[in-house]
C-alpha cells in the first residue's frame, strides 16, 4: 500500500493549511485517513479502511513528504557495481553519516544549488522508513521495525564534501534531501530498478540487488549504537553513475513499485 501525506490545493491561499494523511488506491485517487502515516503501521486492513475520510484526484492535492523523520542516516558505497565503478574493494560493514531534519525536502518542489557551491550531485537512492523504536535489533527482528520504502535524494554539494576531507557540511545544505513521493509498504528491496535522469537522460541505471548490505542489516547495524525514532529513514546507498547538476535541472528519481521523485535545482540568488 502506498501512504503519503498531502495538502489540499484549493486551500492554497491558507499559509497553515492542514497537512493530512491517505493512501494511493488502486484507481490512483487519494483516500484521505485520519490519523497520521505513521499510526497505520502493522495496521490491519479493516482498520484503515474505517478511517477513511474522502478521496481527492492527485491534480487536487499538493504531495508533502511522507514522513518527518528526526534524522535520516546515510550509507556510503553500498552497491558493488558503485564500489567497482570507483574502483574500491567491498566494504566489511556499512559506512554511515547523518543528514539533518532541515535537509527534508518533497516531491515536486525546488532543490536550492547554494550560490557558494561550484558543484552539486545528484544520488538517487532506496530509502527505508522506521515504523516503531528500534534499538540493538537483530538483521532477523528488523522487519518488524520497517513500516515500508520510500525514494530519496542524497543531494550533495561535492565540492564541499571533497574540500572538508568529510561529509557533513555537503550532505546537510537545506533541502538536500527530497524524500517521496510514497511510503510503500509491500515490495522487495532487494528487487528493485533504481533509474536517476536529469533533464531526461539517464544517468544511474541499477538494480537494489546490487546492494551490498541490505535495508535489515544496515537497521541492526546502525541500531546497536542509535536508537531510530518512528518516521526515522534510512538511505541505503546509490548505485553508479552518481555526477552533476546544473542549475535549472529536472532531476528524477524512480524506484520500480513505489514512484518518481521529481525536483528542480535552482541557483541560490
Amino acid at each position: 500500500m502506498k501512504f503519503l501525506r498531502f495538502k489540499n490545493k484549493r486551500d492554497s491561499l491558507n499559509e497553515g493549511r492542514e497537512i493530512k494523511s491517505g493512501f494511493l488506491d488502486e484507481e490512483n485517487k487519494v483516500v484521505e485517513l485520519k490519523g497520521d502515516v505513521l499510526d497505520y503501521f502493522n495496521a490491519d486492513i479493516h482498520a484503515i479502511l474505517d478511517d477513511i475520510v474522502e478521496s481527492h484526484s492527485l491534480e487536487d492535492i499538493e504531495l508533502e513528504s511522507p514522513v518527518e523523520p528526526s534524522k535520516i542516516v546515510c550509507i556510503g558505497l553500498n552497491y558493488t557495481d558503485h564500489a567497482k565503478e570507483m574502483n574500491e574493494e567491498l566494504p566489511d560493514k556499512p559506512t554511515i553519516f547523518i543528514k539533518p531534519s532541515t535537509a527534508i525536502n518533497k516531491t515536486n518542489n525546488i532543490i536550492i544549488y547554494p550560490k557558494i557551491s561550484s558543484r552539486v550531485d545528484y544520488e538517487g537512492e532506496l530509502g527505508v522508513v522506521i515504523g516503531k523504536t528500534a534499538k540493538q535489533v537483530t538483521p532477523e527482528e528488523a522487519d518488524d521495525h520497517i513500516f515500508g520504502y520510500t525514494v530519496i535524494n542524497d543531494v550533495t554539494a561535492r565540492d564541499f564534501t571533497l574540500g572538508d576531507g568529510q561529509w557533513t557540511r555537503g550532505k546537510s545544505c537545506d533541502g538536500f534531501a527530497p524524500i517521496g513521493p510514497y511510503v510503500e509498504t509491500e515490495l522487495d528491496p532487494l528487487n528493485q530498478s533504481i533509474v536517476t535522469k536529469v533533464n531526461g537522460e539517464i544517468r544511474q541505471n541499477s538494480n537494489t540487488s546490487q546492494m551490498i548490505f541490505s535495508p535489515q542489516e544496515i537497521l541492526s547495524y546502525v541500531s546497536q549504537t542509535m536508537t531510530f525514532n518512528p518516521g526515522d529513514v534510512i538511505a541505503t546507498g546509490t548505485p553508479p553513475g552518481v555526477g552533476p547538476m546544473e542549475a535549472d535541472s529536472i532531476v528524477e528519481v524512480t524506484i520500480k513499485d513505489i514512484g518518481t521523485l521529481r525536483n528542480h535545482l535552482i541557483k541560490e540568488e
